[in-house]
């Protein structure tokens, strides 16, 4: 999990490739809550909240540049 201030030093295109990894791993863990392996399901909601940071950031350096 990364901070916001290291997110915001990141480019647009970094972020998004970032979003697509998490992206990932979230079908993973939901994958593997279904069959009964997951390890940590806390992590779940962490993911989640990296995403929705992300999303976040992306949208403060669009409207910055427009």
């Amino acid at each position: 999990m990364k901070k916001p201030s290291e997110l915001r030093m990141l480019t647009v295109d970094e972020l998004k490739q970032e979003e697509k990894d998490l992206r990932k791993e979230l079908f993973n863990l939901r994958f593997q809550k279904t069959t009964g392996e997951i390890e940590n399901p806390l992590r779940i909601r962490h993911v989640r909240k990296d995403i929705a940071r992300i999303l976040t950031i992306i949208s403060e350096k669009s409207k910055v540049k427009a």
